[in-house]
């Protein structure tokens, strides 16, 4: 007599219960997933994650004392064996590439139905992608609009840092910590790369640093100009 598959084992962590509470639900109700953790920030999660050894954390991409980015960093520089689940309400590119770059297994946003959740903790846990059709869309859009983009001044050495920080989705705080200097010298910064990329925003700056080859799109790989 066989027995049955074991439960996929999830960590789940938001900053809001009734959220978890809601996630969880959808997640259980499946039959083959079992959530064994809840965390409401970004160190709790770390704990859990240590301490019970998940399959699969889904992780809120906006939590205090660590962003869901930060602690997929931090499992993947621990080589810790979990597949990770980003759950978001936010489809903006840099957001996306800064996932990706941190290592992260999927992408999800808040508005995807319950059975694509699932198969997206089920596709993670498999060892699988699971990036929402929306972000997907959006990303691919926005890197193949231009084939040939239009030249722009280059940016200094510590401009191109503070270009790939912001890809990687530290605010203008985190990234004068990473450099020591200071947040207004990073607003500084960011103002001079606006200016020569003629962005508006972070997300053209980010999306044109990448057309121009000097932010690569691959998970954690950075190229030089």
């Amino acid at each position: 007599m066989s027995s049955l598959p074991s439960p996929i084992r999830v960590l789940l962590a938001d900053d809001h219960a009734i959220v978890r509470a809601g996630i969880r639900q959808i997640l259980e109700h499946a039959g083959d997933i079992r959530v064994i953790a809840e965390a409401g920030d970004g160190e709790a999660a770390q704990a859990g994650i240590q301490q019970h050894q998940p399959d699969v954390a889904v992780l809120d991409i906006q939590m205090p004392e660590a962003s869901g980015i930060e602690v997929t960093r931090w499992v993947r520089a621990n080589k810790l064996e979990v597949g990770i689940l980003i759950l978001s309400a936010y489809d903006d590119d840099p957001y996306v590439l800064a996932v990706l770059q941190a290592g992260a297994n999927g992408y999800v946003l808040k508005t995807a139905s319950p059975e694509e959740l699932v198969q997206a903790v089920r596709d993670v846990h498999a060892g699988k992608s699971a990036l929402d059709a929306v972000v997907t869309h959006k990303l691919m859009t926005h890197l193949f609009r231009q084939p040939e983009p239009p030249p722009v001044e280059a940016l200094t050495e510590r401009e191109l840092d503070v270009l790939r920080l912001t890809a990687r989705g530290y605010t203008n705080k985190a990234i004068g910590v990473q450099l020591g200097i200071s947040d207004r010298t990073v607003q500084g910064h960011l103002a001079h790369i606006f200016a020569k990329l003629q962005a508006n925003s972070r997300t053209e700056a980010v999306m044109r640093g990448v057309a121009q080859g000097w932010i690569s799109q691959s998970a954690g790989e950075i190229k030089e100009e």
